[in-house]
């Protein structure tokens, strides 16, 4: 769900080699993992994501990081106004300011007969199509509006978009380095994740193509946050990235403004404006209908529309944000990984504090009825952060490095699921999973408004929109199941909370 009421893009679930999971539902590898035996698709009683944003929120100062859409957030901030001075920072993983989409690029020596660039240079990535939005990044795309409200809120924002992804990707040296280096159990667990994204890749360039966008943002919050501690590092001092100021705003809709097509959800139809907007304002021009929208399309050359676009701008309309420009080099020089945030990332996971209960004879003898909540009463727990999500594979990877921070750094207060086409009111059950098997099932979470999918685009199949609700009764071999990330979901322990 978006601001708007209904479903700009969404990621449908085609039939895979395996069934009908594809690579965003992961296949089912979790098998590997601990026994389970059969399991049935039940709805569960969830609260909502504004529920649980609101009663942290109210609890007193708090960091909050976004990794995928921001619908839930910025509900949240239309309507709780009087909350926003509790909401110390907002870090954000999306956009791209100044970025150049280093994929689909031909080589040097190549004529225009032998390859065509697909979206080399680009300032946004989305590869499903660019002919019509060259400018937007997923995360923003989904809900430009909802975006545009965050970064306009008046709480600082610190934003990691493609400028600095797309500089760490995962490179061969990093993945085969940490194929040599699983020492507990959660390395192994999201290192057969990326092994299987790897594997299931949509084209030959994966170590090109695939990038660190979360996880990285998540370092980078952690770093920033930690660095704060003695003294307010109000320029963003951090280990893993090169900081910047710059004044943004968030494309919301085209040029004209003011002028009616009947593609605008807040104006079109409507005597009053939706959120009592501004007609000929920023918010009141063409919207992008579809991802192959013809007026997005000229005949010739980029795609016109920028929904979306985290655009350097001036003025009025801007606001001033701490970006991440690039990712540093490792400063050991003689190291075969040459981005700090690679050695810091395998560290991390690689530690033997944090983890998490994996042996199922010894350490769940009562899995299904014992809640694991840490005695945390007499620590001196860190920054307290709010965790908005989606679930794709690499939210999970964040998910398990914010797990591995030591509470006195970070203390996790709660998770919001975002369901962008690949979860639905099951899905959160691999979070109520992971939780329990690092044992914190202590931390609530808050499942945001959700649609099902449809496979309705001809050309790229994978992309869908939001015709029809597809229902899963039992589960396995549903379009739509509890076995995201891989379905790691069907051989992990459940939680007691499911």
């Amino acid at each position: 769900m978006k601001t708007t009421g209904e479903c700009r893009y969404r990621q449908a679930i085609p039939k895979g080699s395996g069934g009908l999971l594809d690579i965003d539902s992961n296949y089912g590898f979790r098998k590997q993992f601990l026994p389970q035996g059969n399991r049935r698709y039940t709805p569960i009683r969830q609260p909502t994501a504004q529920k649980v944003i609101t009663e942290k929120v109210s609890e007193g100062p708090i960091t909050v990081i976004l990794i995928g859409s921001h619908t839930n957030f910025a509900l949240f901030l239309m309507s709780n106004p009087h909350l926003k001075h509790n909401i110390q920072h907002i870090y954000v993983m999306g956009g791209g300011v100044r970025s150049r989409n280093p994929t689909g690029c031909c080589p040097a020596n190549s004529t225009a007969e032998q390859c065509q660039p697909r979206q080399c240079g680009n300032r946004g990535n989305l590869f499903t199509d660019y002919t019509s939005n060259p400018y937007a990044e997923f995360n923003m795309f989904l809900d430009p509006f909802a975006a545009y409200q965050v970064f306009h809120s008046g709480v600082p924002v610190t934003l990691v978009p493609l400028d600095a992804t797309n500089t760490i990707p995962i490179n061969k040296q990093f993945f085969e380095t940490f194929e040599n280096n699983q020492r507990t159990y959660e390395a192994q667990y999201v290192f057969l994740s990326l092994k299987i994204a790897r594997d299931t890749w949509f084209d030959a360039e994966f170590y090109q193509s695939y990038f660190m966008w979360d996880s990285f943002t998540a370092g980078v919050a952690v770093s920033i946050m930690r660095n704060s501690v003695k003294n307010n590092n109000t320029n963003g001092e951090n280990d893993f990235a090169e900081m910047e100021y710059m004044n943004i705003t968030v494309v919301t809709s085209n040029k004209p403004y003011g002028k009616s097509d009947g593609s605008n959800p807040f104006f079109d139809k409507r005597k009053t404006p939706k959120f009592n907007l501004t007609l000929g304002g920023v918010h009141s021009g063409h919207v992008q209908n579809g991802l192959r929208d013809p007026i997005c399309i000229p005949k010739s050359g980029k795609g016109r529309c920028k929904d979306g676009y985290t655009q350097e701008t001036s003025g009025p309309d801007s606001v001033r944000v701490l970006v991440a420009k690039r990712a540093k080099p490792n400063v050991n020089i003689e190291s075969k990984l040459d981005r700090e945030f690679y050695v810091d990332f395998l560290e991390v996971l690689n530690k033997p504090g944090e983890t998490g209960r994996f042996n199922f004879s010894s350490q769940f003898p009562y899995y299904k009825e014992e809640l694991f909540r840490p005695d945390l009463s007499k620590t001196h727990l860190g920054k307290p952060v709010v965790f908005d999500m989606d679930m794709s594979a690499g939210d999970f990877l964040s998910l398990f490095y914010l797990l591995k921070v030591p509470v006195e750094k970070i203390d996790l207060k709660a998770i919001i699921v975002n369901p962008t086409g690949w979860a639905n009111a099951a899905t959160i059950d691999v979070v109520y999973d992971l939780l329990h098997m690092m044992g914190r099932d202590d931390i609530p979470v808050g499942l945001g408004d959700l649609f099902a999918l449809n496979q309705s685009d001809p050309i790229f199949p994978p992309v869908g929109d939001c015709k029809y609700i597809k229902a899963v009764p039992q589960g396995c071999g549903g379009f739509l199941d509890s076995d995201t990330l891989y379905g790691f979901a069907r051989d992990l322990p459940r939680s007691p909370r499911r």
